[in-house]
């Protein structure tokens, strides 16, 4: 993958971060398939509704969901375009079939 088209290192390694939590992948997981409330993400996780507020305020301050409230209740959703990047990044991983060497051999 040229440098040109790979995100900053930093931004990279966060939303690594958001998805290393087995808890927060589920919730992302599930939100691909649906707006969900807490009450549903409470009853697919089996996590404590706390827990669940918990993480999905850490999604929603990294901006990869946002919240809809009507009523009582706020439906969640991933953005547009969340993971995008890291999910660049890692087909360009899987792509790679060795770099080559650019670089001299360093002098003894």
């Amino acid at each position: 993958m040229p440098s040109a088209v790979r995100p900053p290192t930093a931004e990279l390694a966060a939303e690594f971060a958001l998805l290393s939590d087995p808890l927060r992948l589920q919730i992302v997981l599930a939100l691909t398939e649906e707006q969900l409330c807490t009450c549903h993400l409470v009853d697919l996780t089996g996590a404590k509704q706390t827990t669940i507020s918990h993480h999905l305020r850490q999604l929603r301050d990294a901006g990869v969901i946002v919240g809809e409230a009507e009523g009582r209740f706020t439906w969640y959703r991933l953005t547009s375009g969340a993971f995008a990047a890291t999910l660049g990044a890692l087909v360009g991983l899987a792509a790679v079939e060795g770099a080559p060497r650019l670089r001299p051999a360093c002098a003894d």
